[in-house]
């Protein structure tokens, strides 16, 4: 089987976001587990192969299903009998009690901007989904400092609705325990993977001198 790198799992400003590998599976081990897991806004299936590649069978979902793209990445990985495909509303999830683990990366603020109340239907929906004592894994763009605001309204991602650090506890409340950290400053205004790929060592080399709430990624874990 060919070793799979971060790039391939996470795919954009990878020094920073691959963090959330390493976070997880300091809290929630996933290797030959057997897992029955969801991933939700899949796109490219990267998470997908993550936990497949670690020996769990994973439903790798995304609003109108994965791109093409997730099959050929999966498949070449030789991990595709472990894999299968479809279309889930994050918002609306057609399951409960079903799944040992869901994951996903970067969308909440996409499906929460043209009503800002989807951040929390998320998060109720996937509640619902996981078996009792089942994890989210998730990691998720914050909306972080000023400076961040003002040069991603002008050259970033339009139509999004950033969660704020404010929001955290609130959202995750039913949860029976949540922790998280954050990652990430300089990284978010890179304008192309080899500048965001200098600005995320940087990043972490002087994370510890960020202030927590400054980062621009949330990466945590919640059990049921």
């Amino acid at each position: 089987m060919k070793k799979v790198n971060n790039k391939t799992i996470i795919a954009w400003d990878v020094e920073n976001w691959s963090r959330a590998l390493t976070f997880w599976e300091e809290h929630c081990p996933v290797t030959n587990k057997e897992f029955n897991c969801l991933e939700l806004g899949s796109s490219k299936g990267g998470l997908s192969l993550w936990l497949a590649l670690k020996g769990n069978n994973v439903y790798c979902t995304d609003l109108n299903g994965p791109e093409q793209a997730a099959h050929d990445i999966h498949n070449a990985y030789d991990c595709g009998s472990r894999i299968t495909y479809g279309n889930v509303d994050a918002t609306n999830i057609p399951f409960e009690n079903s799944f040992d683990i869901i994951v996903f990366k970067s969308i909440m603020g996409g499906i929460s901007f043209t009503d800002p109340e989807n951040k929390q239907r998320i998060i109720d929906q996937i509640y619902k989904a996981l078996k009792p004592n089942g994890r989210l894994l998730f990691a998720e763009n914050l909306e972080s400092t000023f400076m961040h605001r003002f040069f991603r309204k002008k050259f970033g991602t339009r139509g999004w609705n950033y969660l704020t650090i404010d929001e955290v506890d609130g959202i995750f409340s039913s949860f029976k325990s949540f922790n998280y950290t954050t990652t990430g400053f300089f990284g978010c205004f890179g304008r192309n993977e080899w500048q965001r790929n200098v600005l995320g060592k940087i990043d972490k080399a002087f994370e510890y001198f960020i202030p927590f709430k400054n980062r621009y990624i949330i990466v945590g874990q919640a059990v049921k």
